[in-house]
């Protein structure tokens, strides 16, 4: 049995897929979790991750969590109403927060880590990450990863490489790993192409300077 190193969380968008591919870069040997638990872009985003981990020879692991879409209230889910347009800043992207999800999805990981002999767990969380998600805020990120450490007797540390980057800072290295980024999805609104309208989609063309002509997202505005 080949001995890992890492697990990381892979969504199939563009921040867990720079990850990857950083740690790819770094000689580790890493296999990757994704989740289905009933977003609107989960269709979109799960084919990705796998296509991504596929190309680069890593195991990928998706995980069903069908009871996410059925309990809880969220537009970002099947379930809810319809994904708000406009910046992160704007109060209607409240909408969007899914309780606790990634304290949900992180702990997984960790059982995960710890079942196979991974040391660590590796997520894209970084500094831009929005203040109305209370499970990306840097306090809840140091506290879950203590709490993970001590809950796997020590064996398991979850750590966030991109906390102290931007998502432009995130693009910008994915391009010098050559990540292609069409083949990672962004919109929360998971239809045929991006939108270009929510708040995914417009951190998104910033992340990958569209107004310098270097994203090469194909989008409906």
């Amino acid at each position: 049995m080949i001995s890992v190193d890492t697990v990381i969380v892979l969504s199939g968008g563009m921040d867990s897929a720079v990850l990857l591919a950083k740690t790819i870069a770094q000689n580790k040997t890493v296999t990757a979790i994704s989740f289905d638990y009933g977003s609107k872009h989960n269709a979109r985003e799960l084919p990705m991750a796998a296509a991504f981990c596929r190309t680069r020879q890593i195991e990928h692991k998706t995980v069903r969590l069908p009871f996410i879409n059925d309990l809880f209230n969220s537009s970002l889910l099947q379930t809810g109403e319809a994904i708000p347009d406009g910046h992160y800043e704007a109060e209607t992207m409240k909408s969007t927060v899914v309780p606790f999800r990634n304290g949900i999805l992180m702990s997984i990981a960790v059982g995960l880590a710890e079942s196979i002999g991974a040391k660590e767990v590796l997520l894209g969380s970084h500094a831009g990450d929005h203040f109305i998600y209370p499970d990306c805020r840097p306090e809840f990120n140091a506290a879950f990863a203590e709490a993970a450490y001590l809950g796997t007797d020590k064996k398991v540390q979850v750590r966030f490489p991109f906390a102290d980057l931007d998502k432009r800072d995130i693009g910008d290295l994915g391009r010098r790993l050559e990540v292609d980024f069409t083949q990672t999805w962004t919109c929360y609104k998971g239809d045929d192409i991006h939108c270009g309208t929510c708040g995914a989609c417009q951190e998104r063309k910033y992340a990958l300077r569209q107004e310098e002509g270097l994203d090469p997202t194909s989008y409906e505005y």
